[in-house]
C-alpha cells in the first residue's frame, strides 16, 4: 500500500473507531479494560407550599464512599449548622436530616457532589478465582435472605424458577436466575404498578422497570437461600459532559463465596441484549449509588410507615408524608 493509500486507510479506521462509539456498538468488547468517571452531582429541590403546616422534617439520602464510588459534598446551601448527617441502622445509608421553618411558602436548597465512580468487574476466570472463600456475617446473611413486605420468598414467584439442571455453584444457579428474569420481563412502563418492585404484580404483568425486575431476581435468589440485596441511584448517559438526569436507576448484588458481592443489572440487560453477558458480573461506570435495600426506617425515624426504596429527598409536613407534588427535585451532572 502506497503512502496516501496508508493515510486513507487509517483516516476510515478513525472514522470507523468514532462511528461506533457513538452508535453504542462495542458490545462486551468495549469493557475490556476497567475505567472510571469523575463528575460533578448538583441535586436541587424545592418544597412549595408549606404555610399550611406547623412541622416541616426533611430527609435527603446521600451518596457513601465504597469499593465502587468515591463521594464528596462539595458545596450546599443548607445554613451552616441547620442540618445533621445521620445514618439508619439496618443498612447503614446516609441521609441529611433537617427541620424547615413552616412560615416560608417555598424552600429550595441544593447540594453538590464530587463522584469518581469506577467500573465494577467480576473476573470469573478460573485463574483469577480467589485463594480464600469469601465470608458473609451471619447478622448479614439473615438480612439479606428474609422477605421485603414487597418481595416474597415464597408463594408465585417461585411458580418461576428454572429447572437448575446440573448447576451446582452458586453461580450457575444466580446465572440460571438472571436467565430467567430477563426472558420473563420486558422493559415497559406503559402499565399502571410498575416501579413498585412488587413481585406478585410483575410475576403476573411480565413488564415493568429497574426496580421491577431486581425485585424478581432477589426473590428468586433468596427462596434459593442466595443473599441477595437491592441498591438504587442515578444513571449517567455513557457520553461525557453536562445535562439532566431524568430519573433514578437501580440494579442487584448476590453473594458468592468465591468471589463476593457480585452484581447484576438485568434491565439494562434486556434493553441492550448485546451486554447481556456484561451485565452479569459487571457494571458500568455510569452510575452512582445512593442507598442499599427496602422496607427503610430512616434516622431519626419517620412518622410515616418504612419506605419501599430511598432514592429522593423524603418529607414530612406535621408527621404525614408530603404529597409529592409539592416536591420538586432536579439532578445536572457535568463530567471533570
Amino acid at each position: 500500500m502506497n503512502t496516501q493509500g496508508s493515510k486513507i486507510f487509517c483516516i476510515l479506521l478513525i472514522f470507523a473507531f468514532g462511528w461506533l462509539a457513538s452508535h453504542n456498538c462495542w458490545g462486551v468488547e468495549h469493557f475490556q479494560e476497567s475505567v472510571s468517571r469523575t463528575f460533578r452531582l448538583k441535586h436541587e429541590v424545592v418544597l412549595h407550599e408549606l404555610k399550611d403546616f406547623q412541622q416541616i422534617d426533611v430527609w435527603v439520602p446521600i451518596p457513601s464512599s465504597n469499593e465502587a464510588q468515591a463521594v464528596e459534598i462539595v458545596a450546599n446551601s443548607l445554613p451552616v449548622g441547620s442540618f445533621q448527617k445521620t445514618r439508619e441502622h439496618k443498612f447503614g445509608n446516609s441521609m441529611l436530616y433537617f427541620t424547615v421553618d413552616p412560615a416560608v411558602e417555598n424552600f429550595k436548597f441544593c447540594i453538590v457532589y464530587e463522584v469518581r465512580r469506577k467500573e465494577w468487574r467480576t473476573h470469573f476466570d478460573a485463574g483469577d478465582l480467589p485463594t480464600k472463600a469469601r465470608q458473609l456475617s451471619a447478622e448479614s446473611r439473615q438480612l439479606f435472605l428474609q422477605a421485603n413486605r414487597l418481595v416474597p420468598i415464597q408463594g408465585k414467584p417461585l411458580a418461576l424458577l428454572p429447572s437448575m439442571g446440573s448447576s451446582t455453584t452458586t453461580l450457575q444457579r444466580a446465572r440460571a436466575l438472571y436467565n430467567r428474569v430477563e426472558s420473563h420481563v420486558a422493559y415497559d412502563k406503559s402499565k399502571p404498578g410498575y416501579g413498585h418492585g412488587d413481585v406478585n404484580w410483575v410475576c403476573d404483568s411480565r413488564t415493568g422497570n429497574c426496580t421491577d425486575f431486581h425485585s424478581l431476581f432477589i426473590s428468586l435468589a433468596r427462596s434459593q437461600e442466595i443473599p441477595a440485596r437491592f441498591e438504587i441511584g442515578f444513571p449517567l448517559p455513557p457520553e461525557r459532559g453536562v445535562g439532566t438526569i431524568a430519573g433514578y436507576h437501580c440494579w442487584a448484588w448476590f453473594f458468592d463465596q468465591q468471589f463476593g458481592w457480585t452484581p447484576v443489572d438485568i434491565s439494562e440487560a434486556d434493553k441492550h441484549p448485546e451486554l447481556k453477558e456484561y451485565y452479569f458480573g459487571n457494571l458500568t461506570e455510569n452510575r452512582v449509588g445512593f442507598s442499599v435495600g427496602r422496607d427503610l426506617v430512616l434516622e431519626p425515624p419517620q412518622a410515616g410507615p418504612e419506605l419501599n426504596y430511598f432514592v429522593s429527598p423524603y418529607v414530612e409536613a406535621d408527621k404525614n408524608p408530603l404529597d409529592q407534588d409539592r416536591i420538586s427535585s432536579v439532578y445536572e451532572y457535568e463530567d471533570l
